[in-house]
This record gives C-alpha cells, structure tokens and sequence, in this order.
C-alpha cells in the first residue's frame, strides 16, 4: 500500500472516530436531559387543593420553673407534728406547727422537702420546706441571635415532656430579653404554660418549639408537580374531567 493511501486510511478512521464519540455525546446529552430535565408524575393523583398553615420552627430546649416558690428552713426540734409532704394546700392553712409559730401557706400549692447535703450536721438538724406553685410553669431559653427578630410575645409554643413524650402542650411566648447576651450571642425568651392539672413537675426538661411566620397557603401532593428546568409546572383538572 502506498504512503499516501495509508495516511489517508488513517485520516479517515480518525475522523470517524471523533465523529463517533461527538454522535455518541450528543445521544448520550439528549438521552439525559430527557430523563431528568423533565420529571412527570408517576401518576395522576387528583385531589382537591386546600389551605394548610405552614410556619417556621426554631427549636431548643430548657427547665420548667413554677411561677410561685417559698422556702422556709425549720429547726426539725421545732416540729411539733409531722408535716405532710407532697401533699396539695390553700392559701391560708398550715403548712407546719411549730413551738414558736405556725407556717400559714401565702398561696396555693404543693409542700416539698429539700435535706441539705453538703453539711451533714446541718442537714440532721434542719430542714427546708418547698412550697411551689406549680399551676404555671415558665421556660426560660436561648434563642440563636440569628433568630431573634423573629422572636416575639404571643408566638406560640409547642411543648414535649420526656415523661410523657407522646403529647404535645401547648405555651406561648410570654416575654422576651431587651438585648442580647453578647457571651452566647442568643437572646431570652421566656414561655409560659398552662400546668392545672400538674402533668408536669417542676424542674422538668422540656422540648420547645417556638412558631414563628405562620400563614396560610394552598396546598397540593409534590406528585402533582412537574420540574422543567427552573420552572415548575402543575397538572389542573378542568371542569372536562382533562388535566392540563
């Protein structure tokens, strides 16, 4: 075979392959654009368009603290009978006789008790009664900084106590801190929860959701959507029965 033949032979299989691989490119390009620049629906789902409520959540976590607490420390040799703790009072009974006086509840709640422990002589010869008011409960919690504009009186709260973690209590937003707290950059919030029935007992760590933006908006399945690109298009069924 002659030279010039060979190069040529040669120009030509080169030539046929780059118009390969550009043919084998372009398949391949229409082949995926196809099937991802354009998702439809598995099916056709009809169903009625409806108003949903939609919010945004910032979530954290803080203690229950009761809205009313007194703390008296007795002399346990001042007892005259023994004081019933646990136990539910008015305002205006006794809490405690003593030698020298009667502790007269100024509200209503639950006496507790609380032994010093870091002084055992201490702790053998007195004792601190708890009355808490727990019909309330604050929570006080730190809201990122990022989050604080939103952030205000009245939003309100979804509650979770690990105790009985199935329900959900319901709070509100009852203040706010004035600035933020430039060592941890979050601002304070306190919420306040309605606790009659004493489900919850002070002290408690509670989940706490704050809702804040909530609005109304129509609502549709993500399987009515189609993506094209940068646009999103949605399947309607007009009064012929036919989607468009």
């Amino acid at each position: 075979m002659k030279r010039s033949t060979k190069i040529t032979s040669i120009i030509i299989i080169i030539f046929l392959i780059i118009a390969g691989v550009i043919v084998a490119r372009t398949m391949i390009g229409m082949h995926f654009q196809k099937k991802f620049g354009k998702r439809p629906p598995p099916g056709i789902i009809v169903t009625t368009v409806n108003q949903k409520k939609f919010e945004n959540k910032v979530e954290t976590f803080g203690t229950a603290i009761p809205i009313r607490r007194k703390a008296y420390n007795i002399e346990k040799f001042e007892i005259i009978s023994p004081i019933k703790f646990n136990q539910k009072v008015k305002e205006g009974e006794v809490i405690a006789k003593l030698k020298t006086r009667n502790i007269i509840a100024p509200f209503d709640g639950v006496i507790g008790k609380r032994n010093f422990s870091d002084d055992i002589e201490v702790s053998e010869s007195s004792i601190v009664i708890n009355l808490e008011d727990a019909s309330v409960l604050f929570v006080d919690v730190d809201i990122p900084e990022i989050y604080a504009p939103f952030i205000t009186k009245g939003l309100t709260v979804d509650i979770k106590f690990s105790g009985n973690n199935e329900k959900i209590y319901k709070g509100v937003v009852d203040s706010t801190s004035s600035r933020i707290n430039t060592e941890k950059r979050s601002l304070t919030a306190r919420i306040r929860l309605d606790n009659s029935n004493s489900e919850i007992l002070p002290g408690a760590l509670l989940e706490i959701t704050i809702k804040y933006n909530e609005r109304d908006s129509l609502s549709i399945p993500d399987t009515s959507v189609i993506l094209e690109g940068n646009k999103v298009y949605i399947y309607k069924v007009n009064k012929d029965n036919l989607t468009k």
